[in-house]
């Protein structure tokens, strides 16, 4: 093994082969900034990395009250020491010189300094003449997947039995959201069915609409040791892009986008029809097969390839991977969950994993993929679109009890309706009825769609804005009052990642200047407010994260997220564990559902379940009738054309999505030099047929142009699929002239040109399913488009673009010792 390789070039590292059923090999990953050796680290903080939903753990270095670099956790169970570039680089992000270091409020149109006094009182006079004047309801939360699981409840606690307002999400509706619902609607309730240890024992390993590379890197190491050890697992791909994951795949299916629920019946179909059913599992543990089987009876391989444009010989072959499998892993994310059947086609692939008994043993399950950190603790805490403990806010009796956890009135806890999801709240802020909008570790302007939209909505007179972050964002720049936040090792909590390992996370070093932790804030917005319980006692009793998260473990009690073993001494000792964890299972648990079924029944549910075309609810009545045992619910979906289709004026289907070596709207890894030079700008990709029918060529400025806006990049030829034009949606203009918005040369965020469109069910935006048209603005005459040569943007003429290296500024050391993960 190499002692140090260039992980902007290499961004996986070296392989460890191993075999199935044996350990994954450790390997550790460090890297400290130059000059720094060993001898000159103080001390070594354990965390886990905040760029991703992976959860990798990870140690901080310090050095004179400084961040000077990091090195991955041997003993921890999700990366066995490993880690990605932005693990490995973007800390630097919070030594930014632009950090916010004190509060500011706008006067006379200006953003000025102020003090917390001075910032909180003016929330708090607003927040009460708001609520006094108009109701609770003219208040709304807009939170992010980011911040730690004390900052989500306190705040759940605050706007629900608080306030008392029903509307409260997060960023998280924008990419985990259908992975929730996909879950409630065949599970009855939320939660990873799977774990990351299944990679090591599965001979099918099926990735949906996941580019496991660039999402999950280290994961995806994972996945590359098994295929490069004995007994390696066969791949099925399925994405438009020719991602990483597309290349070592067995069968790579590439078709239309929006079309992911006819490809999924044709595989059910094909599946049933070659009788690869587990039929003792689906009579035990499943109701609704033989409407499934109904449903998907014509839908064969010819007719999904007259819609998904992929070959039928294809689809078959893909099910016939599926079906002999013996331990079938499947993975979902974006490219199924941001499209108008989103949680249609995610609940196809549990189906799938249903009815060939493809759970709760090793190698066997389906992990709904999330988008970021701590996107499992918002669904989990009720910061989102769900009441706190996967309680189901249409059960009388789960708002009881969650109303004795708090010691309030059930009639306290608006539950007369859905909680709001984002794209509501922000037309409800559009129409007036929203008056406040407080938005915490999030960048709407950047990441929500349609953007012209979005920034008319935030610049409303009528609109009190609080913004709550490290930067003054493009989101910042409309607010009336910015308050500066504390971030990821300057602050102490915990954090989930996608299969249940809760980590904790302390502070390393302070916060720059009067910068605060969330968690912190809202204690003393809480105070300030004097919320208080039915006894007349602060609603909000702790005072710090330990005692928050003690709060939080009482609410999680007999839930199925239960935290009740876990202490912050617990995980400190050991690394992350995996919820539920009590005092019956004081190492966790793996894999939910080894023993059956157990949250789908009529009482215990988080849900009674939507119709999955129309997103109508389903009733308690109806449910009691469907589902009277609690089993796993087979719902079938019938194929539907997108909403916005292309024509003559729009001929190109548009799709967003990310790279690599950037997070979200680049607020973090565009301020890490590595991460920015591998890829500075924005880009657009089509394919060489596409290229040719267009005229244009590699490196060409081009624009992109849908019914909403336009936006121009330079151009990169790749073998995405012939139709199909890809924007990365990291880019914004924080670091342009312009701030907060297009300038002269036009639209940079693709979000310019996405649709304001969502999932019937999950209220998931539609990212990936659009009409646009290219045109060329001027020839390239030698330029380079910006795009990374190492990932799915890769040239399809190798000599069109110099590789992406990292130089000796991404030399990140390796080695196979030093077991790390406790604090020194």
């Amino acid at each position: 093994m190499r002692a140090e390789v260039d992980r902007i070039a290499e961004p996986w590292g070296e392989r460890t082969p191993y075999g199935p059923g044996t350990p994954w090999p450790v390997r550790v990953d460090s890297y400290l900034e130059p000059g720094v050796t060993d001898g000159d680290v103080e001390a070594w903080v354990p965390t886990a990395s905040v760029l991703h939903s992976n959860g990798d753990a990870m140690d901080v270095a310090v050095a004179g009250g400084r961040i000077v670099g990091v090195r991955g956790s041997a003993r921890d169970r999700v990366n066995h020491g490993r880690l990605g570039p932005k693990d490995l680089f973007g800390w630097q992000a919070n030594r930014s010189r632009d950090r916010l270091t004190t509060p500011l409020v706008r006067r006379d149109g200006r953003l000025e300094p102020c003090d917390w006094d001075t910032a909180l009182g003016t929330i708090v006079d607003r927040s009460k003449d708001l609520v006094e004047t108009y109701g609770p309801g003219s208040i709304g939360f807009y939170t992010s997947g980011q911040l730690f699981l004390e900052e989500y409840y306190t705040l759940a606690v605050i706007a629900r039995a608080g306030i008392g307002t029903n509307h409260i999400d997060g960023n998280t509706r924008l990419c985990t959201a259908t992975a929730a619902e996909a879950l409630k609607e065949t599970f009855g309730c939320d939660g990873q069915p799977a774990s990351y240890a299944d990679v090591d024992h599965a001979d099918v390993i099926a990735l949906f609409g996941h580019n496991m590379a660039e999402t999950q890197p280290v994961l995806w190491m994972r996945v590359l040791d098994r295929l490069a050890g004995d007994e390696p697992p066969r791949l099925v791909c399925v994405d438009p892009r020719p991602t990483r994951v597309a290349r070592h795949a067995a069968v790579h299916l590439a078709p239309r986008a929006g079309t992911n629920v006819a490809l999924l019946n044709a595989l059910l179909h094909e599946i049933i029809r070659m009788d690869r059913i587990d039929r003792a599992f689906v009579d035990a543990h499943t109701v609704g097969f033989d409407e499934l089987a109904a449903r998907v009876a014509d839908c064969t391989p010819r007719w999904a390839a007259g819609i998904c444009d992929v070959p039928a010989a294809a689809v078959t072959e893909a099910a016939e991977v599926l079906g002999d499998a013996r331990r079938l892993l499947s993975t979902v994310l974006q490219g199924v969950y941001q499209s108008h059947q989103a949680t249609a086609a995610a609940v196809q692939v549990n189906n799938l994993q249903l009815i060939r008994g493809m759970l709760g043993r090793p190698g066997c399950g389906v992990l709904q993929m999330n988008g970021q950190p701590s996107a499992q603790n918002t669904r989990e805490c009720g910061a989102d679109g769900d009441l706190p403990g996967f309680r189901n806010w249409e059960n009388d009796a789960h708002v009881a009890d969650l109303a004795r956890v708090w010691n309030v009135e059930p009639t306290d806890i608006p539950s007369h309706t859905a909680p709001t999801p984002a794209m509501q709240i922000f037309r409800y802020a559009e129409q007036g009825s929203i008056r406040m909008l407080w938005i915490s570790g999030t960048n709407p302007a950047v990441s929500l769609p349609e953007l012209e939209r979005v920034r008319g909505i935030l610049r409303r007179d009528g609109l009190f804005t609080v913004v709550q972050d490290l930067y003054l964002t493009e989101t910042a720049r409309f607010a009336d009052v910015v308050l500066p936040a504390a971030t990821w090792a300057e602050k102490t909590g915990t954090f989930t990642n996608a299969d249940r390992t809760v980590h904790l996370s302390e502070r390393a070093v302070e916060p720059p200047g009067d910068a605060r932790p969330d968690l912190d804030i809202w204690l003393e917005y809480a105070r300030w407010m004097d919320f208080r319980d039915k006894d007349g006692r602060p609603l909000v009793g702790w005072h710090d994260p330990e005692s928050a998260f003690e709060a939080w473990q009482e609410c999680s009690r007999g839930r199925p997220c239960d935290y009740t073993g876990l202490t912050y001494d617990r995980l400190r000792a050991t690394g992350g564990i995996q919820w539920p964890c009590t005092d019956e299972k004081p190492e966790g648990t793996d894999r939910l559902y080894t023993d059956g079924v157990s949250w789908a029944a009529p009482d215990a549910c988080e849900t009674y379940g939507r119709d999955l075309v129309t997103g109508a609810s389903v009733s308690e009545t109806e449910y009691r009738a469907l589902n009277p045992h609690g089993r796993a619910v087979l719902k079938a979906a019938e194929y539907l054309p997108l909403h916005e289709a292309t024509n003559d004026e729009y001929p190109l289907q548009l799709t967003t999505g990310r790279t690599l070596y950037h997070f979200h709207t680049r607020t973090k890894t565009g301020r890490s030099p590595q991460l920015r030079a591998a890829a500075p700008d924005v880009w657009v990709e089509i394919s060489a047929a596409e290229a040719r029918r267009h005229q244009v060529a590699e490196g060409d400025l081009v624009e992109v142009t849908s019914p909403r806006g336009s936006v121009r990049g330079r151009l990169r030829v790749t073998g995405i699929r012939d139709g199909m034009v890809f924007l990365p949606f990291h880019y914004g203009y924080w670091d342009t002239p312009g701030g907060a918005g297009p300038g002269e040369d036009g639209g940079r965020a693709a979000n310019e040109t996405t649709v304001t469109d969502w999932d019937p069910v999950s209220k998931q935006p539609l990212f990936k399913t659009a009409a646009a048209r290219l045109t060329l603005i001027e020839r390239g005459d030698g330029a380079v488009s910006p795009a990374p040569t190492t990932t799915a943007s890769a040239p399809v003429d190798p000599a069109a673009a110099p590789p992406t290296t990292g130089g000796p500024a991404a030399l990140a050391r390796q080695s196979t010792g030093e077991p790390g993960g406790e604090r020194s």
